[in-house]
């Protein structure tokens, strides 16, 4: 039998020995080939397309941010401000609490805050429509405020409203004006033209006389004009004037107000106020702070 060669016996000897260590070669996903370079190009292609992409709407995301920062802020400063009108505060910001800082409301008879009354005043042989509403009343500080309108007073406005202030006489403000050129013989002539006032003619200006009116059928007061409402800045009107004040008194068994205005320069003394309760079945019950 003869003897084959080496180097085909090596060849057979390969062909029929599977090499252990032998790895088939990987075929492309795309084209079925082992060795696509075409395809790897288009792989690394494809993957720096994607990560460039990416990093565009990374750089978008950003810039959004950026362009919504101011808005995000001022609703978050609205949010803390909202947070803050529910919440309580230190001790040290009393004066923008809402909570502590008001304005007490009082009454006295038929002086409350959203009381109204209606009547005339009275100018020579002129008469013109009165309305009154009260806003305010405080009794601890022996004050009151409120809108006065009247009607008819002028051609050129027919119509004024006017925001006044009143003492009420008692502990803290006496019969005695003593200001707005009122001097004791002008309050004795307006004070006694009330006949409820004659037993305190002779001794009203005493320093020992106090009137107390919570203990009285009769309340003494002096309401004094302000300003215009609603333009504050208008002080003249031509052919009327606030410039003087009214003597008044309140009685609450009858729910009924006399007055009698005062203005040194005016050329007509002792223009008469008469005004009634408008009785209301309910009434607003406010407070300010």
């Amino acid at each position: 039998m003869p003897i084959p060669s080496s180097h085909s016996s090596l060849r057979q000897l390969r062909r029929s020995i599977p090499d252990a260590e032998h790895k088939p070669t990987a075929q492309c996903p795309d084209c079925g080939s082992e060795d696509c370079s075409s395809c790897r190009r288009n792989a690394k292609r494809h993957k720096a397309w994607k990560e460039h992409q990416q990093k565009d709407a990374l750089n978008q995301e950003e810039e959004d941010d950026c362009n919504n920062k101011p808005i995000q802020q001022e609703a978050l400063v609205e949010r803390r401000n909202a947070h803050r009108l529910f919440t309580s505060r230190a001790e040290d910001e009393a004066w923008v609490d809402i909570s502590t800082q008001r304005l007490p409301n009082s009454r006295l008879g038929s002086l409350y805050p959203g009381s109204r009354f209606r009547g005339k005043q009275k100018c020579g042989i002129t008469t013109y429509d009165v309305l009154v509403d009260i806003q305010h009343v405080n009794l601890k500080e022996s004050t009151l405020s409120g809108y006065l309108n009247i009607k008819g007073l002028t051609t050129e406005f027919p119509e004024l409203t006017t925001f006044f202030e009143g003492e009420i006489i008692g502990p803290k403000y006496s019969f005695l004006t003593r200001k707005w050129q009122a001097q004791l013989l002008i309050d004795e002539a307006h004070w006694k033209r009330f006949p409820s006032f004659l037993p305190y003619l002779q001794i009203f200006n005493r320093d020992d006389f106090t009137y107390d009116p919570t203990d009285n059928d009769f309340v003494y007061m002096r309401w004094k004009e302000r300003f215009l409402v609603p333009d504050h800045r208008v002080d003249t009107l031509e052919g009327a004037s606030f410039a003087g004040f009214y003597y008044i008194c309140y009685q609450r068994s009858t729910d009924q107000i006399k007055g009698y205005y005062f203005f040194r320069h005016h050329t007509q003394w002792y223009q008469e106020l008469s005004l009634e309760h408008v009785k209301q079945n309910c009434f607003g019950n406010f407070e300010l702070r």
